[in-house]
């Protein structure tokens, strides 16, 4: 942390630093294991991350366990949640298996088009506009768009 705060403060700039050692818990962990800090200091104050692994240095690097394995990582929940709160698919409510399952390919299926709609048509833009009214009844998914709409 120290030599991170120093180098934002010489350059003023968010300095990124990694680091990796063995720790041992007093109680918890029976034996000692492999912990990667990311320590980075940015205009706020510091901001350390610790991952815990049983991944040897020789296999990956501090750097590349952080930012290629644990990182995606979290890319990758961020898209679970992403169709869980925006393509419904939490809603597993129905009394039947089948009845589920389906919902989960149809709500898989959107997430696919919209993935795809994002990585092909819209390639290198951010923004995903379409003006439209959605209202969900218990048989019916109905969508007005405006008139203009082709």
């Amino acid at each position: 942390m120290k030599k991170s705060r120093r180098r934002d403060l010489q350059t003023k700039q968010a300095s990124r630093r990694f680091r990796g050692f063995c720790y041992r818990t007093l109680t918890s962990w029976s034996r000692s294991r492999r912990v990667v800090t990311k320590v980075e200091y940015l205009p706020k104050g510091a901001h350390p991350h610790f991952v815990v692994t049983n991944l040897s240095p020789q296999i990956v690097g501090d750097q590349a366990l952080y930012e290629d394995r644990y990182c995606a990582r979290g890319d990758m929940e961020n898209r679970i949640k992403e169709q869980q709160l925006h393509l419904f698919a939490d809603r597993t409510s129905t009394a039947t298996f089948r009845a589920n399952q389906w919902r989960l390919y149809l709500s898989s299926f959107a997430y696919l088009l919209m993935h795809a709609l994002h990585r092909l048509g819209l390639a290198g833009t951010q923004v995903l506009r379409l003006a439209a009214s959605v209202r969900i009844t218990t048989r019916r998914v109905w969508l007005a768009f405006a008139s203009g709409y082709a």
